[in-house]
């Protein structure tokens, strides 16, 4: 009945709720006046005897509320057990069963105008904004995030880049773990130019910043100086390599409590191009648990991109200056790339592409006896320079098409871009896959003038974040790398 009363509160409303339950009350009435009748019958045969006043004749009126008479039990007689028993339980069913009704009704009264008002609501009707208003406002929002001290829709996200760059340079801090010998493999690598100068200027940075510290206790990270690029240097093979590393890192397990705190997850290592990631390869633990800023961030082989970093792969120093905005109309190459055919997509790229009469494809370097930084000139000619992964993923022209103001096209697939969660990369490249290498020139054709203005405009403005400073800037590529080891480090607790 309580089922049907809420039926008939949701069809027509609040009378019929009322009618159901005094229905259900007339059938207790009937039920309570059986009962009744049938102890009187068992008296008249004999078969019942007199019981305690709490179990005798049940009247109910209206309203309902269930009234008890009670007759007095003689001293020697008691009430067989199976009648007793049956008649205690029906009278506390009845009454459960009418104070749930009770309660029922008054809560069904009381939520009826609620419900009838909510199902008769109709929302108020809305003016969609014109699509004039729309650019307006777009305009407006794209004029306040680019006159906010440079910052752009280049990033995913301006104001809270801006907002978490500032909490970064307040509060973050690093501990470099003192052991080891600077003078053999670990602390500074041997050089800052060529291919690995990103982690010799981060080792140098670092020291050098207001994040480091020499409390471990206030320490947000943890940095573990390897330098596989100096064993390297050194002519130490990669099996010693990982032997070295392994001592190394267990060494620090055992001599420090920090590691064991977080198995490593607030610990990091820097190393550039593949010799770091092969001599760290020995080392799960090492690999799996703690945050890698490497190079070679393909996540097809391990690079996990929530957990690492991929680190910009830039030469320096740079042989000439920055291209920027004013040299747009110089750039009558429509496409560059000259190099080693040390891969499967460098080949493919320049036998498709080396005879063709608007893509500047060399199949291999550009001797250099034909000029001074003939191979750097190319890139303030050229619109579109192209980026194939070599024997890793990443591609050191990304770094160098950026310095020079040539749009960079990243043709490799399974590539975590450096800065990749802060930086939106189509607002100044092109991203391909391997597979479209070979519709490349109608690809870069398709884009219109004021697409590549557009795009070009973009990659002035994020040029500083690809290249490295002693001592470090606001905004370089240390600062940037940081920044990366900040956000990592706000998803350990312990």
């Amino acid at each position: 009945m309580i089922l049907q009363a809420i039926r008939n509160l949701g069809q027509g409303g609040q009378g019929l709720v009322q009618t159901t339950i005094l229905h259900s009350t007339d059938q207790l009435h009937l039920a309570v006046d059986s009962l009744n009748l049938h102890t009187r019958r068992l008296k008249s045969r004999g078969k019942f005897s007199p019981v305690p006043a709490t179990y005798t004749t049940l009247r109910i009126t209206h309203p309902v509320i269930p009234r008890m008479s009670a007759t007095k039990p003689p001293p020697s007689h008691s009430l067989p057990p199976f009648t007793s028993i049956t008649t205690k339980q029906g009278l506390i069913l009845i009454l459960s069963t009418l104070t749930l009704l009770t309660f029922t009704y008054i809560s069904f009264s009381s939520l009826g105008s609620t419900l009838q008002y909510k199902y008769s609501y109709s929302p108020p009707l809305t003016t969609l904004p014109s699509a004039s208003t729309l650019k307006a406002d777009v305009d407006v929002e794209d004029g306040a995030s680019r006159n906010s001290d440079g910052f752009s829709d280049v990033y995913h996200s301006p104001e809270v880049f801006k907002l978490n760059y500032a909490e970064m340079e307040k509060k973050f801090k690093v501990y470099i773990y003192p052991d080891g010998d600077p003078k053999t493999f670990y602390q500074t690598p041997r050089k800052l130019t060529g291919k690995y100068a990103s982690e010799g200027y981060f080792f140098q940075n670092i020291r050098e910043s207001r994040f480091r510290t020499e409390d471990p206790d206030q320490a947000h990270l943890f940095f573990i100086p390897i330098s596989c690029h100096k064993m390297r240097g050194k002519g130490t093979s990669y099996e010693n390599m990982t032997i070295i590393v392994q001592n190394y890192v267990e060494g620090l397990i055992s001599k420090y409590p920090y590691w064991n705190r977080t198995l490593g997850a607030d610990h990091f290592f820097v190393t550039c191009h593949d010799v770091g990631v092969r001599a760290t390869e020995g080392l799960p633990l090492l690999v799996k648990n703690s945050i890698r800023a490497v190079c070679s961030p393909s996540y097809d082989v391990g690079f996990i991109p929530h957990k690492d970093i991929a680190l910009p792969q830039v030469l320096q120093p740079f042989a000439l200056p920055r291209g920027g905005g004013h040299d747009i109309k110089n750039r009558t190459s429509l496409g560059f790339w000259a190099g080693h055919r040390n891969s499967r997509i460098r080949v493919i790229l320049a036998r498709t592409w080396e005879n063709d009469t608007e893509l500047d494809i060399s199949n291999n370097r550009i001797d250099r006896s034909t000029g001074p930084l003939v191979y750097q000139k190319r890139f303030y000619k050229t619109k579109f320079c192209i980026c194939p992964g070599g024997s890793q993923v990443n591609s050191a022209r990304i770094a160098d098409s950026i310095h020079y103001g040539c749009i960079p096209v990243i043709l490799s697939n399974y590539y975590d871009l450096p800065f990749n969660d802060i930086l939106d990369w189509r607002k100044f490249s092109l991203i391909l896959k391997e597979k479209d290498v070979y519709d490349l020139k109608q690809i870069l054709k398709d884009i219109s003038d004021q697409q590549f203005v557009t795009l070009h405009n973009n990659l002035v403005k994020i040029q500083k974040h690809f290249q490295w400073n002693t001592p470090p800037i606001p905004y370089d590529a240390f600062h940037m790398v940081m920044y990366d080891l900040w956000l990592r480090h706000s998803v350990i607790k312990y």
